[in-house]
């Protein structure tokens, strides 16, 4: 299964790393266009100084670790498409050209089921595709324990699991790992 990550889904740091741990551990191809990748890039500026460094690494990272996530939105495809903001349209245009079979994003209005249906795409947001993903027998515990390793040494913290999760946008998924655990 390939799927196409939508910047919104890329910026938050906890749902990245859950994201691209479950490509790491097999659940799916990851697909983006380099103007998805820019947009998170440039969405860091608001953050503290060298978020933007920081991003642009983590985007060389991704780059190397999967250089068939790449995917053109080329500009005749673009204008040729239809949502109900225009702005979105290079999302949908890297779906299709990336053989995406899933949307994933937190913006589900400006996606219109039917409309992604057409090009045999369906739309998912992080927390039921990760949920499915662990249902399904991917290991997101190990990717969840390495996740909050991370936060917890960023932190400087302690960071319980679920509530960790949670506050990142994914608390059925921490419910669900909470319940295996």
């Amino acid at each position: 299964m390939r799927a196409l990550l939508d910047a919104c889904v890329l910026f938050p740091t906890v749902m990245r790393e859950m994201l691209l741990g479950a490509a790491a551990a097999g659940g799916f191809a990851p697909v983006w266009s380099e103007r998805l990748l820019e947009e998170w890039a440039r969405a860091t500026r608001r953050l503290p100084e060298g978020a933007e460094a920081i991003a642009r690494a983590e985007i060389a990272h991704m780059r190397d670790r999967w250089p068939e996530a790449t995917a053109p939105a080329p500009e005749e495809l673009v204008a040729g498409l239809s949502l109900p903001d225009p702005d979105d349209r290079h999302v949908l245009a890297a779906a299709i050209t990336g053989g995406a079979d899933v949307l994933i994003t937190l913006n589900r209005a400006d996606f219109p089921t039917r409309t992604l249906a057409r090009h045999g795409i369906l739309l998912r947001e992080p927390d039921g595709f990760l949920t499915e993903l662990a249902a399904e027998g991917i290991d997101l515990a190990r990717v969840a324990e390495e996740v909050r390793s991370r936060a917890e040494a960023a932190s400087g913290r302690p960071q319980a699991l679920r509530p960790l999760l949670k506050r990142a946008g994914l608390p059925r998924l921490g419910k669900a790992l909470a319940a295996d655990g």
